[in-house]
């Protein structure tokens, strides 16, 4: 049975409806029932999506924006009826302010190459944290190479919390762009962003927020956070690979240089010179990821109607389960014991390589993520070469965490 019979949020998910949606979740992995604690690398697909996406190239396929066959209509109406569906999500003012990306990185890249690099230069500042996702802080250095700008980091303290006090002083006239993620891939720290938007603004700078792990998990309003930029992907929340949302503010993105050249960014071109498009589809060169936009849409809506504060809450229930749980487990040492988090548990257990941790869980059917999770510096901070992850999503369960825990003592005594 579908999560969306009804369209009415219960006080508390009915997991095991959920889960019948998920058909990848029914399987067994070395003669085990699959326990997939991975969300924060990639989310599952609900039957609602794969049936969209299935629907699209069944009836509906045609390239957008440029037939005025049937088909090629119903293809546009459905690519940008999603692209409404985005801007409705996370509470943008017009469509014109979602931009179709390939995920979080290039919306990331996109603001590099197009706002930060034509308006940067020697003694401007770009400020990032610590614990932030390579992809929030390799575009940056692209751009301080490029421009000659300096890239200034923001401390965290041994909870896994932005230090604000220092954030703050950091801030200053050189500071032209601040880029935080909303909430750590790697420790689960919920980040004040609003609090930071603010501080930031006050000193002048724009902002940038790196949402990869914020949306799927929470209700996202862009603009009561009063940022210029929101990053996200499909991927982390039941949507379709390879595609994503940079959310902009209009004003902002009308002033910025098209960042690719080429087929639909364009109203007309010449060998002396070419006219581009309006916003959004100035940022958008080239055939989209068409049927990746109608899967991201139908995530959406399944995702508002089992409904964002719902699932908020049940992924609350699995981290203070998973908290205490994994806690008793000897020699277990959790990375990032923020006060507000998401439901992400990384550690560490004394003698074993978190590689180790890995293979060991996975032959017991369960999946969890192991390594640096694309955040090298803050391994360094905590001491520890990697960690092992088990990040959770609204349709997990505690019996998965119970399965875990049992794999990790069992890991203990192959080790002891």
């Amino acid at each position: 049975m579908s999560a969306r019979a009804g369209n009415i949020v219960q006080p508390g998910l009915d997991v095991a409806r959920i889960r019948a949606d998920f058909p990848i979740l029914h399987q067994a992995v070395n003669s085990h029932p699959l326990a997939y604690l991975d969300n924060a690398a990639s989310s599952q697909r609900p039957l609602q999506v794969i049936d969209a996406v299935a629907e699209y190239y069944r009836s509906d396929h045609a390239n957008v924006h440029r037939g005025v066959h049937a088909l090629s209509q119903r293809a546009t109406d459905a690519f940008e009826g999603a692209r409404s569906k985005l801007r409705a999500f996370v509470n943008a003012a017009s469509d014109k302010e979602i931009i179709w990306t390939r995920g979080t990185t290039e919306a990331i890249n996109l603001v590099a190459q197009a706002w930060a690099r034509p308006r940067l230069g020697p003694g401007d500042e770009i400020l990032v944290s610590r614990m932030e996702h390579h992809a929030n802080i390799v575009p940056w250095q692209m751009v301080c190479e490029q421009t000659g700008a300096t890239l200034v980091v923001a401390p965290i303290d041994e909870k896994g919390e932005i230090r604000l006090d220092e954030f703050e002083r950091l801030l200053g006239p050189a500071t032209r762009l601040v880029a935080v993620g909303h909430v750590s891939n790697a420790l689960g720290t919920i980040n004040p962003v609003r609090e930071m938007t603010a501080m930031a603004k006050a000193a002048g700078a724009a902002v940038l927020l790196d949402g990869a792990q914020a949306v799927p998990h929470m209700r996202v309003d862009v603009r009561e956070l009063g940022c210029d930029f929101y990053a996200f992907s499909s991927h982390k929340m039941c949507g379709p690979t390879g595609i994503g949302v940079l959310y902009g503010r209009e004003a902002i993105l009308a002033e910025m240089p098209p960042w690719q050249g080429g087929g639909d960014m364009i109203l007309a071109v010449s060998f002396e010179g070419t006219i581009y498009n309006d916003l959004p589809w100035k940022f958008e060169a080239g055939t989209p990821n068409i049927a990746g936009a109608v899967g991201f849409g139908a995530a959406v809506d399944y995702l508002e109607d089992i409904g964002m504060d719902a699932i908020a809450a049940r992924e609350a229930q699995l981290l203070e389960h998973a908290t205490r749980v994994l806690s008793e487990v000897p020699g277990l040492r959790i990375i990032g014991t923020a006060e507000h988090k998401a439901a992400v548990v990384s550690f560490v257990l004394e003698g074993i390589h978190p590689h180790d941790i890995g293979t060991i869980v996975d032959a017991e059917g369960i999946a969890v993520r192991t390594g640096h999770h694309c955040a090298m510096p803050v391994m360094e901070f905590f001491g520890v070469p990697a960690t092992a992850r088990a990040s959770y999503s609204f349709y997990n369960t505690e019996e998965e965490t119970e399965r875990l825990a049992a794999a990790l003592n069992k890991a203990q005594e192959m080790f002891a």
